[in-house]
């Protein structure tokens, strides 16, 4: 079943007017196809284009529909999972390297932003990661020694210097990282295709790859109206790919955000005056963060389409006047939830698509720098200039994958029906 929910979100509202693309309506040829239109697939079309390859990208909706374009807009440096951890799940070389690659991921993405000007309300004033209690605090600690042996631009705050920055005594601690900081999601991701664009790339909206065939002469993607030939295939479909779910491929969960009007001047002014991101160490974590007009966004893992939608929307007003108490009379004014593909490692995945073709997913929902590189590792690979930073494996089921996305919203939504605390 195609998870196809709605896109009205703050950031549809609020991004730049953007370039309409329209579907494939006829046979074309080119050295690489690239299915999907969030951070993966326009970051692999961009780089492909910039390198001299013809490419096209086919998306089944618009520019970042799925998980980009309903993103926090945290720009983090690496994943969720600790450097430490990464390396023991897969190798001291391999996940040094991979470490090493996602630190540099805010700056690939800030650079990218600056040399093509894509209006994203690009801040980046860093990210604190919130100690929720004391075993989060020493979660933290453990980060930032990680952090601080490579060489990572961290600082590890105390309760009253955390207070200070975010404006509320609410935390133990925070974990500041000076790489980080915040954009417009689906405003970068939709400037960077009209920056692939300019490069030569073809993007095609509204055009779902109903096959895709290979044969020893390459690739066949067709269309409702047309067909796509190449050499190679990206897939980048992530938690949005039609079938996705019933495949078991990715472990889904969902992410809920909302948002309230500009806070008047003299609140807005009390929280976050320096501009950071912000998001806990709760097991059921939670973000917030305020936007270029002084919008609250906050969000927490759950899904407000679902069962638990009124449970959420509940618990977000009772966390939120307790984390800002100056914020108890102001309500929310948008929201909407994105889906996000995790796998049982917590690590992105590459598999191989026939000889030719690669599929690169899970995320876990750190998809903006993660997808950036890795859509730019994938040009490489296509191009020939460049290796993957993961191995390719071949195609693998997560086990009880919907039994596990059941088991994340159920606990989410218990959580924020039971707790209003931190």
């Amino acid at each position: 079943m195609t998870h196809t929910p709605r896109l009205d979100s703050l950031w549809s509202e609020t991004a730049p007017e953007r370039i309409r693309y329209a579907p494939l309506s006829e046979s074309i040829t080119v050295n690489v196809v690239v299915i999907g239109g969030g951070f993966t697939g326009v970051s692999a079309a961009y780089h492909l284009a910039a390198g001299g390859a013809s490419v096209a990208l086919l998306e089944a909706r618009t520019i970042g529909f799925g998980g980009s374009g309903r993103n926090v807009g945290l720009v983090n440096a690496g994943l969720w999972t600790p450097p430490d951890e990464v390396e023991g799940k897969i190798g001291k070389t391999t996940g040094r390297q991979l470490n090493e690659l996602l630190a540099g991921g805010p700056s690939t993405v800030f650079d990218l932003i600056e040399k093509h000007q894509i209006r994203c309300e690009a801040t980046r004033q860093g990210t604190l990661h919130c100690a929720h209690s004391q075993a989060g605090l020493r979660d933290l600690e453990n980060r930032f020694a990680q952090q601080e042996a490579r060489g990572a631009p961290v600082k590890l705050l105390d309760a009253a210097e955390t207070a200070r920055r975010i404006g509320s005594p609410a935390y133990c601690g925070a974990l500041w990282d000076g790489r980080a900081g915040t954009i417009q999601p689906l405003a970068y991701v939709q400037g960077l295709a009209g920056a692939a664009e300019g490069q030569g790339a073809r993007i095609f909206e509204d055009t779902s790859a109903l096959s895709m065939t290979e044969t020893g002469e390459g690739w066949t993607v067709r269309t409702a109206e047309g067909e796509v030939r190449a050499t190679r295939l990206i897939q980048a479909t992530n938690a949005y790919g039609a079938g996705a779910a019933d495949d078991n491929a990715i472990i889904p969960a969902h992410f809920f955000q909302l948002a309230t009007a500009p806070l008047p001047d003299d609140v807005r002014h009390s929280i976050l005056a320096g501009g950071e991101g912000c998001w806990d160490t709760a097991l059921v974590m939670s973000a917030f963060r305020l936007d270029q007009a002084g919008r609250m966004i906050f969000g927490a893992l759950g899904n407000l389409e679902g069962f638990g939608g009124a449970f959420h929307r509940g618990w977000a007003h009772r966390k939120l006047s307790r984390l800002f108490p100056q914020l108890k009379d102001i309500p929310f004014e948008q929201e909407w939830t994105g889906r996000i593909a995790m796998t049982g490692t917590h690590l992105p995945r590459i598999e191989r698509r026939g000889k030719t073709g690669i599929s690169i997913f899970g995320y876990s929902g750190r998809g903006i720098c993660p997808g950036t590189l890795f859509g730019r590792a994938a040009a490489d690979w296509a191009l020939g200039t460049g290796d993957l930073p993961l191995p390719v494996c071949d195609p693998q089921s997560e086990s009880y994958a919907a039994v596990k996305g059941l088991y994340y919203e159920t606990g989410a939504t218990l959580t924020h029906f039971t707790n209003g605390r931190f």
